[in-house]
């Protein structure tokens, strides 16, 4: 997503680490000359700016190529930074001012890679073959109409369980989304967690059609404003549809420095878009 020229250069941004100077590449229009120059839109991926593990359309690239020109904008993500750039475009690090994948703990400002930090480093590695330990174990007594493969993704700052397995098909997610409505089985795994592994202080949020992550208190997509800090924003609105107690946006969602908004589909996010800002454009 290119922006028409304005101006270029480095923008002084006071914040901590590696924000505090990044230039801003020929063709995006610095934050202080954009229309509401204190203002950052952020977005949850799956079923936000794209259906679930899907491509974002052309009319939702169209919007936030046109919202770029108004306010910075941002991705956030539970999913590595792979998988979410199968999905905003493989440019996605460059089309967003912001791209924090992993709930933040990956990543870039105007292109360039902040710092990052490490689920296994937190928790240790004993601890973590516990917690894997029983996840398998408690995996292989779940019965399910359907199993595939890759119930345990192993991501930088947390892990991603999925009782059906991330190698199912669409049509299998879908399926499994149905059943995980009425039987509740991520739901029950989840408090059998909390349970079992209260003292490694992790959360466990559900989202997406198959799966929940786990990762340590405060690594939830919140997160990713420790990386806002100093940008000199006054005004973070954030886009998702797993805002819901227990969803893995409800802790952006309701932080007090947000303006949470609930979107059912990505083609809802585009609405609200038109309606809160591309009518100023």
């Amino acid at each position: 997503m290119s922006v028409p020229v304005i101006a270029a250069g480095v923008i002084p941004t006071p914040g901590a680490g590696s924000n505090a100077s990044v230039a801003f590449p020929a063709g995006v229009i610095p934050f202080p000359q954009r229309k509401f120059p204190k203002t950052i839109c952020m977005f949850d991926v799956d079923g936000t700016l794209s259906l679930a593990r899907q491509e974002a359309s052309p009319a939702m690239i169209a919007s936030l190529k046109k919202l770029r020109e108004l306010t910075a904008i941002a991705f956030v993500g539970g999913s590595d930074l792979k998988k979410i750039l199968e999905q905003v475009g493989a440019n996605g690090i460059n089309d967003f001012d912001f791209a924090f994948a992993e709930n933040g703990l990956t990543a870039y400002k105007l292109g360039q890679q902040l710092a990052s930090a490490s689920f296994i480093k937190h928790v240790g590695e004993e601890e973590y073959k516990k917690l894997v330990n029983w996840i398998l174990r408690y995996l292989s007594e779940v019965d399910i109409p359907v199993k595939r493969g890759t119930f345990i993704e192993f991501r930088n700052g947390m892990i991603n369980v999925s009782p059906i397995g991330r190698n199912a098909s669409i049509a299998e997610r879908i399926e499994f989304e149905k059943y995980d409505k009425i039987h509740g089985i991520r739901a029950s795994m989840v408090t059998e967690l909390e349970r079992e592994f209260i003292h490694l202080g992790l959360t466990f949020a559900i989202g997406g059609q198959i799966s929940f992550d786990v990762f340590p208190h405060g690594w939830d997509k919140t997160y990713a404003l420790k990386h806002l800090e100093g940008e000199g924003f006054d005004t973070i609105h954030f886009f998702g549809d797993k805002t819901f107690k227990g969803g893995n946006d409800y802790e952006i969602f309701s932080d007090p420095t947000v303006t949470g908004h609930t979107v059912e589909n990505p083609d809802h996010t585009i609405r609200l878009l038109d309606e809160l800002f591309l009518g100023f454009a």
